[in-house]
């Protein structure tokens, strides 16, 4: 097998620019001429590979699923093991838990539940596993955004939560750490950087105090469970929350500096198509919604759950495959600019789905949809440097890269969105948010004297090692400091306040560091001239 590693490696170090299907084609060749009981798989050429001018060419075309570091980072998901739901029953259209051996909302075979089973839902085996796997595959893991799932998060043990984000973060490390302040400490300069921590909560999980504990354990993102803020919905469907919890948890976590992710869910009993596309233009308009980003979940039937009951006496019919494209084709033609859709459906195998989105490539179907109509989409994942590249093979022209500013009331607060963009070829390389708390905000480092807090800076593009950069990468061109300075600029001379703060991820502490800022509280903060 060696011998035919190396064989392809050179026949592909001949091709000036080698193709995907140029490295199919000499694999099945070579794996002929040599009789091979099987063609040899992408991860073990890259494991092949021995010089540093074979992996500069060839590495790209040998990554699986670019998409995993197109936009900067790699995300390693984890599944926390099985815990009750929080309230009394689960939710009619909710799988799982603690009965069925796997976590609340999952069926135990989306990708990320099945690591956790085959790790024992042991965190720490589970993210050096991925992190394995990533690497065979060929993608870089300097730096790793940890998103945790497996149910409202902040509704276990406090003891637990702890403990797991350790683990995950003693993983990264390599270092089994005392405590999680040690690990925390130990994450500010590992070599796998930790660039965010994400958990799920429903939105009576996400008051001041669960916050707080987020806080302390390094969390940066937040997904809320809203599905339908509908309180005749929420009733009908048994969530035992209300829109008033979405609205509060909402304005509480971004005044404490947090990002949020809207998890939606069209096609709910008790809602239609109209009644959909009306919540979704709500959310993108009204002041007391407007996440960050949202992930659509469209309902889905599946065996156990109340909706199957309904469903077997034709009391509810979820959407087809069809309806559901045609409901985001028309949330993508009104979503801002400032909003990222980060996915589509859900990975339940098709074999799983009683009724409802069986299709795996709903976000095709619907690209394809909207590319007839001649439309872009205007959401951050559409028009980020990487995709553009990787869908429409878009590069944007550096000096028509430009900084703009877009401002929103948000939450009792004002938003400001500053990006820098290549606006002729509609390509984002990075954007910043920038946010003036409302009055309400509880943190103490906010409440200590007026001040702005920046809850989000990306630069996007394939992900380059910390500390290097790469020709043909985005990321380390220059473009965070540009976009750190502006919003100090807007701090200083619009707002009058002399204090910033940022929620920075334990990995990139450091690199606020060299713009002046220091420790403060769970933030870092700077005082501005």
């Amino acid at each position: 097998m060696e011998e035919a590693l190396r064989e392809i490696i050179e026949t592909l170090m001949l091709i000036p620019s080698p193709s995907p299907s140029d490295v199919s084609r000499v694999k099945m060749q070579v794996a002929a001429k040599h009789r091979l009981e099987s063609i040899p798989s992408n991860s073990e050429i890259i494991a092949a590979l021995r010089t540093l001018e074979e992996k500069a060419k060839l590495l790209d075309v040998l990554r699986r699923k670019a998409t995993r570091t197109i936009s900067g980072v790699t995300v390693v998901a984890i599944m926390t093991k099985p815990h009750p739901c929080p309230q009394p029953e689960p939710c009619a259209y909710c799988p799982g838990g603690p009965p069925y051996g796997v976590p609340q909302s999952y069926t135990g075979f989306e990708p990320a539940a099945m690591r956790g089973l085959q790790n024992a839902f042991d965190p720490y085996l589970q993210v050096k596993s991925r992190i394995e796997q990533l690497t065979a595959i060929g993608h870089r893991v300097d730096k790793v955004e940890l998103i945790i799932m497996g149910g409202t998060f902040p509704a276990m043990p406090d003891d637990y939560q702890t403990w797991f984000v350790k683990r995950c973060l003693d993983a990264l490390n390599s270092v089994d750490s005392q405590s999680l302040q040690e690990a925390k400490q130990l994450a500010e300069a590992s070599p796998i950087r930790n660039v965010g921590i994400t958990v799920e909560t429903r939105p009576d999980w996400a008051k001041e105090k669960h916050v707080d504990k987020m806080l302390d354990m390094g969390v940066t993102r937040v997904e809320l469970g809203v599905q339908n803020p509908d309180d005749a919905i929420y009733r009908l469907v048994g969530r035992k929350h209300t829109v008033q919890d979405v609205i509060e948890a909402t304005r509480i976590l971004k005044d404490a500096g947090l990002k949020i992710v809207y998890h939606l869910m069209p096609g709910l009993p008790g809602s239609s198509m109209e009644k959909d596309l009306a919540v979704f233009r709500e959310i993108f308009t009204n002041p007391v919604y407007k996440p960050d980003m949202i992930k659509i979940y469209p309902c889905l039937v599946l065996k156990g759950t109340k909706a199957y009951e309904w469903y077997v006496r034709d009391e509810y019919q979820p959407y087809t495959t069809e309806e559901v494209a045609r409901l985001i084709v028309e949330v993508k033609k009104m979503v801002p600019h400032w909003i990222r859709i980060m996915r589509v459906q859900r990975d339940i195998p098709a074999p799983l789905i009683v009724a409802g989105v069986k299709m795996s490539n709903l976000r095709q179907l619907v690209q394809h949809k909207l590319k007839e109509q001649g439309l872009q989409c205007q959401c951050i994942r559409c028009r980020e440097v990487g995709h553009r590249l990787l869908a429409n093979g878009v590069k944007p022209n550096s000096e028509k890269v430009e900084i703009l500013t877009t401002r929103y009331e948000a939450s009792k607060g004002e938003e400001i969105f500053i990006s820098a963009e290549d606006a002729e070829n509609d390509v984002l390389i990075g954007y910043l948010r920038l946010r003036i708390p409302s009055e309400k905000a509880h943190r103490p480092e906010i409440r200590a004297e007026p001040c702005s807090i920046i809850r989000e800076l990306h630069v996007y593009g394939p992900l380059v090692p910390v500390g290097k950069r790469l020709a043909k990468a985005w990321q380390h061109k220059g473009y965070g400091s540009i976009l750190l300075a502006e919003a100090e600029r807007i701090t200083r001379q619009e707002y009058g306040f002399k204090k910033i703060l940022v929620i920075s991820a334990l990995g990139t502490k450091q690199y606020y560091k060299r713009f002046g800022y220091t420790y403060d509280g769970p933030y870092m903060s700077k005082m501005l001239d």
